[in-house]
């Protein structure tokens, strides 16, 4: 089996008004084409890093989508498990790039245009019957919550079986048959989210969110294959100093911090190679993460920093964790004939209607017309 290493890009935001304000000075410069990026230190010294791609301010949703993140949905409609995560502080551009502006089509996001990019490719694949359904869920405070349950505030577990790994227990699936569907649920799944002003960002995501499709294709043979795309929006990492956080933001603060430093630990131990565990059960987010780093999963990783001298610590973390990233191996195969798919109970159930509707057929109707 080929392990592939997880691919790192890195997006680089323009300028905000606060940064002006401040008159802050540029610390980090690009070379796209070889995915280069240096940061300069306050007091002179340059840092280099090298990644799969470099996206200066300049750079657009619709750039990063088709370089990297187009060949990863293929490869799930192809039945191939995939994870797309953004990673950076609080205001460095995640939810942009994840979701990206709607009314301006080169700004779109990662999530729309792969929305799009699959109901596309499901209704013109010649010979494969296509079942999309979607969930997304998201941790706040440790908590695990469906967001588009008919409980949002029910806390849901986490479970594992061998033959499906790891799971949220009765999180609910939706079916979706065209894009407007699918973001239909984004937008309601969104807006039931935690989200909470800090000094950072009007409104930064207080919670990690994982938005699943999960792609099943039935052949001509009937051989099924199902891949999952996970699109995962993590919550701001930064100093609880710079946000303000006191009360119930510092709370949230540091079960934030708590995931993403298990997330670090995670990384860290996947590409130290003495590491005999690796520390996914250490919170709610890496156990969700577990196939996506050093698993069955197509994994690509979009750090996103600010440009501003202001943020030079917390962008030297983000393009450190970045880095390590780069060494995780996976081992992604494509899913075929899982147990769970759900395009077989249609099949099934699709046969047994069949079966009623044929004349001299013995269906439940009959059955009433003998007993009375």
């Amino acid at each position: 089996m080929a392990a592939e290493s997880v691919r790192v890009a890195v997006r680089c935001r323009p300028f905000n008004q606060r940064e002006k304000d401040l008159n802050t000075t540029l610390c980090v410069g690009m070379t796209p084409n070889v995915g280069q990026v240096n940061l300069n230190a306050p007091d002179g010294a340059a840092k280099d890093f090298t990644f799969d791609g470099a996206y200066f301010m300049d750079s657009t949703g619709e750039q990063i989508y088709n370089d990297i993140v187009f060949p990863l949905v293929e490869n799930v409609i192809e039945g191939y498990n995939g994870t797309v995560f953004a990673y950076g502080q609080t205001g460095s551009g995640k939810t942009f790039s994840m979701q990206g502006i709607e009314t301006i089509p080169a700004q779109r996001g990662v999530i729309p245009r792969a929305f799009d990019h699959i109901f596309t490719a499901t209704a013109t694949t010649e010979n494969v019957k296509f079942l999309v359904h979607c969930s997304y869920l998201e941790i706040y405070n440790e908590e695990v919550r469906d967001l588009l349950g008919a409980d949002n505030k029910q806390k849901l577990e986490i479970k594992e079986q061998p033959d499906r790994g790891v799971y949220v227990a009765g999180l609910s699936m939706h079916v979706c048959h065209d894009v407007p569907a699918c973001k239909e649920l984004m937008t309601r799944g969104f807006n039931n989210r935690h989200v909470g002003a800090t000094l950072m960002n009007k409104d930064s995501s207080r919670s990690h969110s994982i938005f699943t499709v999960y792609v099943e294709g039935m052949t001509e043979t009937g051989s099924i294959r199902m891949g999952k795309l996970n699109l995962v929006d993590l919550a701001g990492s930064e100093r609880q100093s710079k946000t303000g956080a006191t009360g119930d933001r510092l709370k949230e603060a540091t079960k934030i911090n708590l995931s993403l430093s298990a997330l670090g630990n995670v990384i860290s131990a996947l590409v130290d190679g003495k590491s005999k565990h690796i520390p996914y059960r250490d919170s709610k987010l890496t156990r969700l993460l577990q196939d996506s780093l050093g698993g069955n999963t197509k994994t690509i990783m979009i750090a996103c920093v600010s440009p501003s001298s202001d943020n030079y610590d917390e962008t030297l973390s983000t393009l450190r964790y970045a880095n390590r990233a780069k060494n995780i191996k996976n081992k992604p195969t494509i899913n075929e004939d899982p147990k769970d798919a759900l395009l077989r109970e249609y099949q099934e159930e699709i046969a047994r209607l069949k079966s009623m509707v044929q004349p001299g057929a013995v269906g439940p109707l009959e059955h009433h017309h003998h007993h009375h």
